[in-house]
């Protein structure tokens, strides 16, 4: 009997967009002689199932279900593709378990500390993960911006604590210029990371749960067009994402190590993508993403391509991983 599998896109965060071609991908991939597949979109103003028609059937909160028809229909199994907030944050992941619905993307804790950089980056650092200097900041503190530069130097970057997809980021040359680029992060979260500026090899490193194990995808190595990895580089074009990356064995050795090894600590399911630059021979950890992005352009299915798997075996292997979870 196929089973009912829900796929979630949109969100309530500037990502959105970025969301539904992730999740689109996801619906046209998977085997519809296996699965019945059904496209959910997740507003703050709507929750609703939306047909190839373009209709919309709202969704029952209370069960997550919809009626379609006059036919109440239930999920075995939620696909997540929705980037930020509540997909990525931990809110859709808590309100999936009060209802013991199978979904494929990590626990609520482990999403919700994985989108916060700076926790992240403060319960990983005991474990020997190297990260980058870093001043924060919450809306309302008195902004010192002589301690700032003391303390992370110039060039630095500013970025909104909680955001994707290079939202809210700003990379700093300039004393001057800190407000601005503060402003800038708080459109987006009201807490901020200001970090030292690492100069070195960026790559990516994709880990997932494949067929029971730990898999750590081929690495990519970030050249980006633009003065950092930003938005532009990520979806527009403007940077090069180079799978396998043009590293040493010797770093390969040592990234594979410590992203398997953050995968392995904060007990993390389904994907995950860690961004790294390595600095003095040795990785450092910029930030984990727990839903990254799956449209064909994005930088986790490339890996998966490298590795052999198929976008469908690819999204195949996440349900059944959730379900035998």
């Amino acid at each position: 009997m196929k089973k009912n599998i829900a796929i979630i896109m949109g969100g309530y965060s500037s990502e959105y967009q970025i969301s539904l071609k992730s999740g689109n991908v996801v619906y046209n991939s998977l085997n519809k002689d296996i699965y019945n597949t059904y496209r959910i979109h997740i507003f703050k103003d709507k929750w609703v199932f939306v047909n190839d028609f373009n209709e919309e059937f709202p969704i029952d909160k209370n069960d997550f279900s919809v009626l379609v028809n006059e036919t109440k229909i239930t999920f075995d199994c939620v696909f997540n593709a929705i980037h930020g907030s509540p997909g990525e944050d931990g809110y859709m992941q808590a309100y999936f378990k009060l209802l013991n619905l199978s979904q494929t993307s990590c626990s609520m804790y482990q999403a919700a500390l994985t989108f916060n950089k700076r926790d992240l980056l403060a319960t990983l650092k005991p474990y020997g993960i190297k990260t980058a200097e870093s001043y924060c900041l919450n809306l309302g503190d008195t902004i010192n911006e002589d301690t700032i530069v003391s303390k992370v130097g110039l060039p630095c970057f500013v970025k909104a604590n909680k955001a994707g997809s290079s939202f809210g980021i700003s990379k700093v040359y300039k004393k001057e210029d800190l407000q601005a680029a503060i402003d800038n992060s708080f459109k987006e979260d009201n807490e901020i990371i200001i970090e030292e500026f690492l100069n070195g090899v960026e790559v990516s490193v994709g880990v997932i749960s494949y067929k029971g194990e730990t898999t750590v995808l081929p690495i990519t190595e970030i050249v980006s067009e633009n003065d950092f990895f930003d938005y532009q580089a990520k979806y527009e074009g403007k940077s090069q994402e180079i799978t396998p990356a043009r590293i040493s064995d010797d770093y390969v050795n040592k990234v594979r190590l410590k992203a398997k090894k953050i995968y392995d600590i904060l007990g993390l399911s389904g994907f995950s993508r860690s961004e790294f630059i390595f600095k003095n021979d040795e990785p450092y950890l910029l930030e984990v993403n727990t839903v990254p992005g799956l449209t064909n352009e994005s930088i986790l299915p490339q890996q998966a391509a490298k590795a052999g798997i198929s976008m469908e075996e690819l999204f195949d292997n996440a349900i059944k991983e959730a379900l035998n979870k």
